[in-house]
């Protein structure tokens, strides 16, 4: 990525960034509930001024880039610099931990470790992912409960917020509506849009996603009024407190290893998704949308990595065309809880609609010798999930829907 610093003409000590566009290397909001807010200031534009005197040519070439350089999006950065320093302590103590994860930690305090890592992924793919933002499938009470408690384990920001975001990212994609942008380069959408202030476009745009599921459920409401109470508690106190009063574990260790070093690599496995997701991998599905199939983001995000159908087939409960679990791990913990009824209404798409999807819009990646007649020009694409207003009446009709249950919530 690129910056060029401007000082502003109303102040020295301010100074505006130019963002300029980096090649396609491509629910959480703001740590510690410090949110990066809008800015209402427009994006800064720069000149040049020239006074040499180039041969026609130059001149030519110099109007080409100038015009390519008009036609690129320009972004003030407004950092927040409590979460960049949140960020570097998190990240340098997570090494610290590492180093006593592999060589200094007991056996339990690993297992513990993984447990409360799986346990909080799972509340923000099976949770705060595919049941709430998406609407996939539907949950009876305890399972809200247990999702819900998940979810705060991950500290990604409250459910409300997290889905929120989620569906402004799905509806804008690539916009800057959209929270993680990925047009604005790898960093900014890994982790760097948790250290500026948001875009005016995603506060503006976000009120135009219905939420009225989320303020409707008690579940949310609760977590969302308790969240700065229950926050410490789930997510540092809990998976610290655990090896150190069982197994015997030092504090330092257990501080370092349960909870800073965990919590950062959940974290940045979550980020993955939006950002290596993004970049990297085929396009089975659609070729004309940047998210992707990505094995290796599949394998860290516990099933989030088939990116690619994810956006095509947002209401998939799977979030992925796979019939097996061996990348897709909340895809097992949603069919567990299917088995005994606490999951229901499991939505997902047809192999029929999913090879007709393939073949009009996908890379090639996806194998099919059948030639379809398909007349059918829709595009799927923002729709955030089940439930939004703009899902076609064809594609409705054509879901599947598994485990059927009375909505007893």
């Amino acid at each position: 990525m690129l910056f060029k610093l401007k000082s502003s003409t109303k102040s020295s000590s301010h100074q505006k960034l130019k963002y300029g566009m980096a090649p396609n290397v491509l629910g959480s909001t703001a740590l510690f509930l410090t949110e990066a807010t809008t800015t209402s200031e427009e994006p800064v534009v720069l000149s040049r001024t020239s006074t040499k005197v180039q041969p026609p040519s130059a001149q030519a070439s110099s109007r080409s880039s100038q015009k390519l350089s008009s036609q690129q999006p320009h972004y003030k950065w407004d950092i927040v610099w409590r979460n960049v320093l949140a960020f570097i302590y998190l990240h340098v103590g997570a090494v610290y931990g590492l180093y006593l994860f592999i060589f200094k930690c007991y056996w339990s305090t690993f297992i513990w470790t993984y447990f409360v890592a799986y346990f909080a992924s799972q509340g923000i793919t099976a949770g705060a992912h595919r049941l709430w933002a998406h609407r996939s499938y539907k949950a009876k009470l305890p399972l809200r409960i247990i999702l819900m408690i998940a979810q705060t384990v991950a500290l990604q920001n409250h459910l409300y917020e997290w889905v929120r975001d989620h569906r402004v990212h799905h509806k804008f994609t690539d916009t800057d509506a959209d929270p993680h942008n990925a047009r604005r380069g790898f960093f900014f959408s890994h982790m760097g849009w948790l250290m500026v202030r948001k875009h005016k476009d995603v506060m503006i745009k976000g009120k135009t996603v219905d939420m009225s599921d989320m303020e409707e459920d008690p579940v949310v409401r609760f977590q969302r009024r308790y969240y700065l109470i229950l926050t410490p508690i789930f997510c540092f106190l809990i998976p610290s407190l655990v090896p150190w009063y069982f197994f015997g574990e030092d504090w330092w260790t257990a501080w370092y290893v349960s909870a800073i070093f965990r919590y950062t690599v959940s974290l940045n496995c979550t980020w993955l998704v939006n950002s290596a997701a993004h970049i990297w991998g085929t396009k089975p599905y659609d070729k004309t949308i940047s998210p992707t199939e990505n094995v290796h983001v599949a394998f860290w995000a516990f099933g989030e990595g088939w990116h690619n159908y994810h956006h095509v087939f947002p209401w998939d409960y799977k979030a992925a065309e796979l019939g097996n679990y061996a990348l897709n791990f909340s895809t097992m913990t949603v069919d567990f809880f299917a088995k005994i009824g606490w999951a229901y209404d499991l939505k997902t798409a047809s192999v029929e609609m999913v090879r007709k999807r393939a073949k009009r819009t996908g890379d090639g990646t996806r194998d099919s010798n059948e030639e379809i007649q398909d007349d059918n020009p829709h595009m799927h694409g923002g729709v955030w999930g089940w439930g939004d207003k703009d899902m076609k009446p064809e594609d409705i009709e054509d879901v599947r829907i598994y485990n059927r249950l009375p909505d007893d919530s």
